[in-house]
């Protein structure tokens, strides 16, 4: 099951990817080409081959992998702040 995505959560990935868009987006494709490789080749395959802008393809990606990642990263740390 995934992790619940709160407003707080939301609103940080946005103020972060809004900063400076084309910069966050190229920094996210190293980011994640270290943290799951195969995830970013899946993401830039699919990004090439549909007709919408793969750049838009690739930033909502990683946007939604930040979203989950944070989010995952914030319940466990409640869950080791309640043991």
């Amino acid at each position: 099951m995934l992790p619940e995505i709160d407003v707080e959560n939301y609103n940080k990935i946005i103020d972060e990817m809004l900063c400076d868009l084309n910069q966050w987006r190229k920094g996210m494709i190293h980011y994640i080409k270290d943290e799951n490789p195969e995830l970013n080749s899946a993401i830039i395959e699919i990004a090439n081959k549909t007709e919408l802008d793969p750049k838009a393809v690739a930033t909502g990606a990683y946007m939604a992998y930040r979203l989950i990642e944070n989010a995952a990263k914030n319940q466990e740390e409640i869950i080791d702040f309640e043991e």
